[in-house]
């Protein structure tokens, strides 16, 4: 009988197998691996172990050493079964040097108990800890030895998996033993060509999932644990290898379509330049000059600007729009807050308008003949510069001719909706350019990987005269003398912001509510205007309070972590930062530049409730040591790891399954030219890699 035709492998030929095959796998085992994303060999294969138990050696009661786990050979002496507060069994053992050692089990059956006759034989694993009368393990795995029995140790490490509800750490290292059984020859799953391997100094893909999934005993246990062992670098290596294919296609393709080319003299751009008040720094001009040559290319730009706090993106996105200006086409500027969309919008009036550009206002709150009015500027073409929210994006919103899109904390738009602002081109096959601007230093690890549709450009300069914010951290035992400072600053005609980190008590967290606070300060400070804001009032409530507070109508603006984008009111030189070991580094130096933005010298207080963990105690560090937002997004990177940078990005790529960008960073110059390598070479290979690793998953990086 004829044989059916083979469908092209992703992994390899088994690889997409379902687990139903497996012995063991029934429908009801099937489910629970599939509500964990396991659902063929494949993924069995790239479930990887958490950490390895050494059961190959045994180890002597005197020898052991608190928290290191061990192996140990004993016989019963003594058993207790206990109800002080709960049901346990307490089991007293020795071996053959006489060192003793407790047991100690809380959950258990009866049939257990008899399993722990005096006399009786053991061999147990588990972690040491000091107890009552000496060295104990808590539930130790333990296998009972006949009289005579003497079975052979383990001749290799055993691998603890992440745990599956409903499927026991036995049963899966079972199920995955039986799926690397299935692990095809070299020469079938490997994707990537040898000679690259080596010289990346990396083993093949087969022995790689063999060692880090059977281990020998000689393994460098350190270096498994730490993630740093050749074996996962190399799965590391290719799952990174992988999302940056991912991305670099995406920027191809998008490079696919046609967009207006902005070439011209430049005259207005001149002109704006000619009437600022102040000059460019040089990072300011290098970016500008980055844009206007990606502008002038008939493919789209798709670049990242980032920038500290105040560091003058927004001038830079202005001198580009006035190119786009100048060819009579169209700009929109998407901002996700009405506060720093209106911020922009009265930024752009002061230096536009004078120039006879005509700017357009459309946000939630322009409603009615209002609304219809803009609607129509903007479909005829009237409006050349358009500023607003996520309102911009809807699907009733139509411009004549838009030819660049400038999107800030994109991060904070949901994908569809930066999709919807790309697709308001002139139609057909032409796209706007994009320009995405963050106050969200990248660190270059991360622009590497997560940002590789993207060229990305840093405003690394502040302008000239900017005083660095003084910050110290201050214990809350303290709060009576930072209340007495602040009563002080006001006096002075200062603004003070006091960020509290959440709105209300919660029963898991002891972090003051803003209301509690809001409340209290106004007691303690009658002679103050204090205000409160947070995210549950409406946006119209929150709008008059930041209105009011920048107009200098409030002295002391309490308020959640929503003030962290996008307000500027340079009267305002103090920032107290409640709860601040809560936060993270990246968030903590957001809120810390919404001061030092007037001539005054400016002061940022990390309010702490002791005792500190450690990382807390790293973050306070950092902050006090540097207002840098690059070295501050570098540490955040090493302390907390990609996803919190990212914010809502919804590219994904935070959640890898193996690679860890800030262990990882030394592979990705070498993921970078493979990358190239491959798509130049060999770009039905590099799909085969991302199919390996992401699948058909939508992907939104370059939204």
């Amino acid at each position: 009988m004829a044989r059916k035709a083979a469908v092209t492998p992703v992994l390899s030929p088994s690889g997409e197998a379902s687990l139903a095959m497996l012995a063991g796998v029934g429908p009801a085992v099937a489910a629970k691996l599939q509500a964990r994303g396991l659902a063929t060999l494949q993924d069995l294969w790239l479930h990887l172990p958490l950490r390895y138990e050494d059961r190959t050696r045994l180890t002597r009661i005197e020898d052991l050493r608190n928290g290191v786990p061990a192996q140990v050979e004993v016989r019963v002496v003594a058993v207790e079964r206990g109800m002080r507060y709960r049901p346990m069994l307490k089991v007293a053992v020795e071996d053959e040097g006489q060192g003793t050692l407790v047991l100690r089990f809380f959950h258990f059956r009866q049939q257990q108990v008899g399993q722990f006759a005096v006399g009786n034989r053991l061999r147990c694993f588990g972690t040491p800890k000091p107890g009552h009368l000496g060295l104990e393990i808590v539930h130790p795995s333990y296998q009972v030895l006949g009289r005579n029995d003497d079975p052979e140790l383990g001749d290799r490490l055993d691998p603890v998996y992440p745990t599956v509800e409903g499927v026991g750490p036995m049963t899966m290292r079972k199920l995955i033993g039986q799926a690397l059984d299935r692990l095809p020859e070299e020469s079938t799953l490997e994707l990537l060509p040898s000679g690259w391997l080596d010289g990346l100094g990396l083993p093949s893909l087969r022995s790689a999932l063999l060692t880090v999934h059977r281990p020998p005993p000689d393994a460098d246990l350190a270096a498994l644990a730490a993630g740093t062992h050749p074996a996962q670098r190399r799965l590391a290596m290719e799952e990174l290898l992988a999302h940056h294919l991912s991305l670099r296609r995406q920027r191809i393709a998008l490079q696919a379509h046609h967009a207006p080319p902005l070439a011209g003299p430049g005259k207005l751009a001149k002109a704006l330049l000619k009437q600022l008040p102040f000059a460019l720094t040089g990072a300011q001009a290098r970016v500008f000059k980055q844009i206007r040559e990606d502008l002038a290319r008939p493919s789209p730009m798709l670049r990242l600007v980032q920038g500290d706090v105040g560091s003058g993106k927004t001038v830079v996105a202005a001198l580009a729009a006035m190119l786009a200006v100048e060819q009579g086409k169209q700009v929109a500027l998407a901002a996700p807050t009405e506060l720093l969309a209106e911020q922009h919008l009265n930024n752009l009036r002061g230096w536009l308008e004078p120039l006879g550009v005509r700017i357009a206002w459309l946000a939630g709150k322009v409603t009615g003949k209002a609304r219809a009015k803009v609607m129509e500027q903007v479909a005829n073409g009237e409006a050349q510069v358009v500023v607003g929210t996520h309102a911009l994006m809807q699907e009733a919103v139509v411009f004549q001719d838009l030819a660049l899109a400038i999107v800030d904390e994109q991060h904070r738009f949901g994908v569809h909706q930066r999709l919807a602002l790309r697709d308001k081109g002139a139609g057909g096959n032409s796209v706007p350019h994009q320009l995405v601007m963050t106050a969200t230093p990248i660190p270059r690890t991360l622009a590497m990987s997560e940002y590789a549709d993207l060229d990305v450009s840093a405003i690394d300069e502040l302008p000239p005269g900017r005083t660095p914010v003084q910050t110290v951290a201050l214990n809350n035992d303290r709060r009576p003398e930072l209340i007495e400072r602040i009563a002080l600053a006001c006096q002075e005609g200062r603004q003070v912001y006091w960020v509290c980190t959440l709105i209300e008590e919660s029963e898991e967290l002891d972090a003051t509510p803003a209301q509690a606070t809001y409340e209290s300060l106004q007691a303690l400070l009658p002679g103050v205007r204090v205000g409160l804001v947070h995210g549950r009032l409406k946006a119209a409530e929150k709008l008059a309070t930041m209105v009011a507070f920048k107009a200098g109508e409030i002295d002391l603006l309490v308020a959640t972590t929503v003030i962290e984008v996008g307000v500027d009111v340079p009267n305002a030189s103090l920032m107290v930062i409640e709860n601040a070991e809560r936060l993270g580094l990246a968030q903590l130096h957001q809120l810390r530049g919404r001061v030092g933005r007037g001539s005054a010298v400016s002061r940022c207080v990390l309010l702490y409730q002791a005792p500190l963990s450690q990382m807390a105690r790293e973050r306070l560090q950092t902050m006090r040591e540097t207002n840098d937002g690059f070295v501050i997004a570098e540490k955040d990177l090493e302390l907390r790891g990609p996803g919190e940078l990212l914010g809502t990005r919804q590219t994904g790529l935070a959640g890898f399954r193996i690679a860890d960008l800030a262990r990882d960073a030394g592979l990705l110059p070498g993921v970078h030219d493979l990358a190239e390598r491959l798509l130049a070479q060999q770009p039905a290979l590099a799909d085969r890699v991302v199919q390996r690793w992401i699948g058909t998953a939508v992907r939104y990086a370059s939204a």
